[in-house]
């Protein structure tokens, strides 16, 4: 067994796979800072680039609004621009991506290509009308990200984040319309 010291310092590439609402980016970003990894969400970066206005995100936004899940060459042309950003290449979990075959596909030709080694997958799984609860009770502070949900996680005063003061929001697409219809997108 290798030192922690040493071990710890390894590069370390992993993929979270899970429907909408398990848990999975909550638990990325958690081993993520544990490990100083970059945490991929596929999700925030697409909400990034519809909020910079980018042709991309244009296109995404419009698709996520209507709780449609993006085509696999805008999320792959992303990804694969992501990969190639500094703080990847001491290791990174790709959370939430890949969704399809095709994509499973264009990550493995990427990785090759890049000569970077997959090290596991790990996939959530949870009942599916727990899933609409909790996503549907997500509060977030969108200047820094923070999550709260309205039962598991309440903030410690209603609708306000707990560090800054400032009103919490329920993202657009955390309705359970938009939440059943990513969810039967995902199965």
């Amino acid at each position: 067994s290798l030192p922690s010291s040493v071990a710890y310092k390894m590069s370390l590439h992993l993929i979270f796979l899970g429907p909408p609402g398990c848990g999975k980016g909550t638990q990325a970003e958690r081993l993520a800072q544990k490990r100083h990894l970059a945490q991929l969400s596929t999700g925030d970066m697409l909400r990034a680039a519809v909020k910079e206005g980018s042709e991309l995100g244009k296109q995404a936004g419009q698709l996520m609004e209507s709780g449609q899940l993006v085509p696999d060459e805008l999320v792959i042309s992303l990804i694969d621009e992501r990969l190639d950003q500094s703080d990847c290449q001491t290791g990174f979990i790709l959370d939430g991506f890949p969704r399809t075959v095709a994509q499973a596909e264009a990550l493995d030709e990427m990785l090759n290509r890049k000569g970077i080694r997959l090290h596991g997958v790990l996939e959530f799984r949870v009942n599916q009308d727990d899933l609409v609860e909790r996503v549907c009770g997500r509060l977030v502070h969108p200047p820094s990200g923070r999550s709260y949900h309205r039962s598991f996680n309440p903030p410690k005063q209603d609708g306000i984040d707990d560090v800054t003061g400032e009103p919490l929001v329920q993202r657009a697409d955390d309705n359970e319309v938009t939440v059943r219809q990513r969810l039967d997108g995902y199965n």
